[in-house]
């Protein structure tokens, strides 16, 4: 593994990618949401355990070195995000578990922010990935990696100090996410009625192309 344009300032990626079991968490920012990662970021906060972009980490990496990839709210930031999971799908193992949570399309303050490159949905991951989830297919612009679409759920909830609508929403939410019908409706028919907050995507490597 040769160092290109970022610091391992733990050396813990060294160590995990050595035992091709590394997890990473890309974007993390200055707070971990798990604190067993591996934290990736281009800026410099004490949690941060890699300091450089997330490309030149990623390049870096042998094949099959990665067993988990987390990041919360990192992706929606991302100029090329088939370049990205591209690199993902070089670098996670057979059956490894990627995590993504974005900020939802209705969400005011993805649409009010600048620094925001792409849009998500409930489909969004069905251009990238293999999935039999919804009804709804998707045209295939050759787009598609060795991936397979687990899951999406739509997160519902209000930030601080909006606690009355942040509990309605959290009911709502409950409702949509009963079945794919529901949620397919939701995004369809009441989006700009409630609208939704995050989604979060679980994707999982192939082993094989019949997967």
């Amino acid at each position: 593994m040769k160092s290109i344009g970022y610091v391992d300032r733990t050396q813990s990626l060294r160590q995990q990618v050595a035992l091709s079991q590394a997890k990473l968490e890309l974007g993390c920012g200055d707070r971990k949401r798990d604190a067993s990662a591996i934290g990736v970021d281009l800026r410099d906060f004490p949690c941060v355990d890699v300091l450089g972009d997330v490309f030149d980490v990623l390049v870096s990496l042998p094949d099959d070195s990665v067993s988990n990839v987390y990041a919360s709210h990192f992706i929606e930031h991302v100029e090329n995000l088939d370049e990205l999971m591209s690199s993902l799908g070089r670098v996670v193992k057979p059956g490894g578990v990627i995590e993504f949570i974005v900020p939802h399309f209705s969400n005011p303050y993805f649409y009010s922010d600048i620094t925001h490159k792409t849009f998500f949905g409930l489909y969004s991951f069905c251009y990238l990935a293999k999935s039999s989830i919804f009804r709804r297919e998707v045209p295939d612009y050759g787009l598609r990696f060795n991936f397979v679409l687990d899951s999406v759920d739509l997160v519902f909830k209000s930030g601080r100090p909006f606690y009355g609508r942040h509990l309605f929403k959290k009911i709502a939410g409950k409702l949509v996410n009963i079945s794919t019908y529901s949620k397919e409706f939701y995004e369809e028919n009441l989006t700009w009625l409630v609208p939704c907050y995050e989604v979060r995507y679980v994707i999982r490597c192939r082993a094989s192309e019949t997967d």
